[in-house]
């Protein structure tokens, strides 16, 4: 089963502020300059449920990666709908980030409005960024000009030879760790703290500082077997809280440690810098804080590169408004929320359950 319609980014942004108002949450929102692909306004929602000074917070953010917000976005309103308000405990809140990356979401694109794939964007440009670490020998095989022409024929052979003298997960460890060099490259990591990276800080000071104790899930698709959730930690270091995450959760928890040699067989790329996980653990060093990840496995690790390899010619060259582009929009929602009612079943009940087993966690 594929998906034969695209999403309604209103409807989305709509169904959650119902479900907040349900609970009598409390919503700030920060809007975003641009507009969505039908002149609609766009924002980063925050919203809370509970106490604003609550010393022990559960964070769930959605859409990091854009078109995974409509995985996230549901699964926020999934837990709000199945919430009792009257039930909370007076030292615990609920802190929903709803669309980091709003234009993403909204424009059903991996990467944010400057092209620039949020987990690799937050780092501090202050000082010097990542070098190019063999990206610009494989650059030109996602800047051909055709989708399925020629030159895509090139590129395709280009793409071939190099994984026969590295291998896919040679090819996928250069590629998918990011880039800073070309911003018309794929898997670019920007120029300068982006609009999303500057509100996630604000968002920090103004909601999330105060609280002692943090258990936070930032929400992913695309990487992993296909309708497997995994549980991640992502970090740059081990640090003090992972020793109460790997308490809490088990064998179902899988740590991370990302660098240049970084490994992981989980599909998600480890020799990447940037990650908004990272960002949040250096943004909060006296908070007890366990910042995990829910990563739903979808299609192939080939298989979703191309659909977001089309994606990227179509920003770069297409038409998102012919039926070509449709189609290109089409494959990239599919790869990222399958239609598939099974699929959809199995990630929404395992997110509930590694949602509940937190929630449970923190009134302890």
């Amino acid at each position: 089963m594929t998906v034969t319609s695209l999403p309604d980014f209103r409807q989305q942004h709509s169904r959650f502020l119902k479900a907040v108002g349900a609970l009598g949450g409390a919503v700030t929102r920060y809007p975003h300059p641009l507009r969505g692909p039908d002149g609609e306004m766009l924002s980063t929602d925050v919203a809370v449920i509970g106490r604003a000074d609550a010393p022990q917070v559960m964070l769930i953010i959605s859409g990091t990666h854009g078109v995974e917000g409509y995985y996230g976005s549901d699964s926020q309103i999934a837990w709000l709908e199945g919430l009792d308000g009257s039930q909370l405990p007076p030292d615990v809140a609920l802190v929903l980030v709803h669309l980091i990356n709003p234009w993403g979401t909204a424009w059903l694109r991996r990467v944010n409005e400057d092209n620039a794939d949020l987990n690799r964007n937050f780092i501090d440009f202050a000082n010097d960024i990542p070098p190019d670490t063999g990206y610009s020998a494989l650059h030109s095989i996602y800047t051909c000009r055709d989708l399925d022409g020629d030159e895509r024929a090139a590129a395709d052979a280009q793409m071939a030879l190099k994984c026969a003298e590295m291998g896919w997960n040679g090819v996928k460890r250069i590629v998918e760790a990011g880039q800073y060099q070309y911003a018309d490259g794929i898997f670019y990591g920007g120029s300068e703290a982006s609009w999303s990276q500057q509100i996630l800080r604000q968002i920090i000071t103004h909601h999330l500082q105060m609280a002692r104790r943090i258990i936070s899930f930032d929400l992913h698709t695309g990487a992993g077997a296909y309708g497997h959730p995994m549980l991640l930690a992502i970090a740059q270091r081990p640090y003090p809280a992972l020793n109460e995450a790997k308490r809490l959760f088990g064998e179902w928890l899988t740590v991370i440690i990302t660098g240049e040699n970084g490994e992981s067989d989980t599909g998600v790329t480890a020799t990447a810098t940037g990650y908004l996980s990272q960002f949040m653990l250096d943004q909060l060093p006296e908070t007890e804080l366990l910042q995990l990840v829910v990563e739903c496995g979808t299609y192939d690790g080939r298989d979703m590169h191309r659909r977001v390899r089309d994606d990227h010619w179509l920003h770069l060259y297409g038409d998102v408004n012919s039926e070509q582009g449709r189609a290109v929009k089409r494959q990239l929602f599919e790869g990222f929320y399958p239609a598939d009612p099974d699929w959809r079943a199995l990630v929404a009940l395992r997110t509930r359950q590694i949602f509940q087993r937190g929630w449970e966690a923190l009134q302890q």
